[in-house]
């Protein structure tokens, strides 16, 4: 009966081993949502890659997990990002959701995703609405709340002593958080404010007005294709001899390849920069130029912190994804080397970090890149937290 007995425990133990083991090796499912098709495609497939690059650096696991990554494109169309991430949510039965680029598609996607109970990280959009009241303990930001990388220039044109100010945005979210974000800090006049249809290229009519109000300085929000644009006919106005340009995500790795020259020591606003000097963010910018022939932005660098958020996260749970508590405890510590330095989490699950003013350069290899050029913010945090009801 003892020999029984014991054979049975043991039984049960070897039982409960290869359980253990098969539930460590099954797959780790991740969405990833990206504009990866038009003219800011660019941004995108830096946020694709810089995901999967921590993921490869990773070992292709996961706390022990193989990684799936089911990619879609959200053709920078809200209800077409709904669709597919319900898909994914459904079919693929996804532990976390990775993305957005842009702020209209995380508003609608952040739903459907906290209400099935999924995680959602998102390494670039950071809305405001999402901050305060609307925070929501399975939302986390590897990137900023939308309005501060635009503080950094309102702040730096204030301590400039610029007087007068041009602000131009696209008319979305994130373009109305970044001139409140500018506004914040600068307290001298606003010229104008003009919010532009979200994907304009053309911009023949605004640099018109501009060049009329004579501004003592332009502060520009527009991303990807629509910067790269407006970048080319300003230097093309020429407007840029006398004319201070301060932007965010307008003058950045995702644009410089196509502005280049035309880009050369317009100023931008953002936590991060290739010349970062810390180990991690070297051997990352190295890795992604060996891997992708071009210079990593903070759309790259944010989504590889998105990686080792995730997997910090599991680490601590030891791979274990059904208690959602215990997960959501390990998110918030953010125990991983971000590849900025320092980083934490606030209790709306949006970072507190450093932000600098960065200018653009030319490097000795021929590329274009950002570089640091003067901390602005250290361990700074949102404004819209206070309003957050999450401890």
């Amino acid at each position: 009966m003892k020999k029984l007995v014991t054979s049975t425990i043991l039984g049960a133990g070897l039982l409960g081993l290869s359980l253990s083991a098969a539930s460590a090796q099954e797959p780790l499912k991740i969405g990833l949502v990206s504009v990866l098709s038009g003219p800011q495609a660019a941004l995108g497939q830096q946020v694709r890659d810089g995901f999967q690059l921590a993921i490869k650096d990773l070992g292709g696991k996961i706390a022990g997990r193989p990684v799936e990554i089911v990619v879609i494109d959200d053709e920078l169309k809200p209800d077409v990002a709904v669709s597919k991430v319900r898909g994914m949510l459904e079919k693929d039965k996804v532990d976390f959701v990775v993305g957005p680029v842009f702020s209209n598609i995380l508003q609608a996607i952040h739903k459907p995703v906290t209400e099935a109970g999924s995680f959602l990280i998102s390494p670039n959009a950071g809305t405001s609405n999402f901050a305060g009241k609307g925070c929501h303990e399975n939302f986390f930001v590897t990137s900023y709340q939308n309005d501060q990388p635009h503080e950094v220039l309102g702040k730096f044109a204030q301590d400039k002593g610029y007087k007068r100010a041009y602000l131009i945005a696209p008319n979305y979210q994130a373009g109305k958080d970044s001139l409140a974000g500018f506004k914040r800090h600068f307290k001298g006049e606003i010229v104008d404010e003009v919010y532009t249809p979200l994907g304009t290229l053309d911009y023949a009519s605004e640099l018109a007005k501009i060049a009329s109000a004579k501004p003592d300085v332009l502060f520009v929000f527009l991303p990807g294709g629509m910067g790269v644009n407006f970048v080319k006919q300003f230097r093309q106005a020429g407007l840029a001899d006398s004319l201070p340009f301060l932007s965010a995500f307008t003058v950045d790795e995702s644009t410089l390849p196509a502005q280049q020259d035309a880009a050369i020591g317009f100023r931008s606003g953002m936590s991060w920069a290739p010349n970062m000097d810390n180990p991690q963010s070297k051997a990352f910018v190295k890795n992604y130029e060996a891997n992708f022939n071009i210079v990593p932005g903070s759309y790259a660098m944010q989504a590889y912190d998105a990686g080792l958020l995730i997997n910090s996260a599991l680490v601590a749970t030891k791979g274990k994804t059904d208690d959602k508590a215990a997960v959501r405890a390990a998110l918030k510590k953010a125990d991983f080397a971000s590849l900025r330095g320092k980083f934490k989490f606030n209790t709306n699950g949006y970072p507190i970090q450093d932000y600098y003013v960065v200018k653009v350069a030319k490097r000795t290899d021929g590329k274009f890149q950002t570089e640091i050029e003067e901390k602005i913010f250290s361990d700074y945090g949102d404004t819209y937290a206070a309003e957050c009801g999450l401890k």
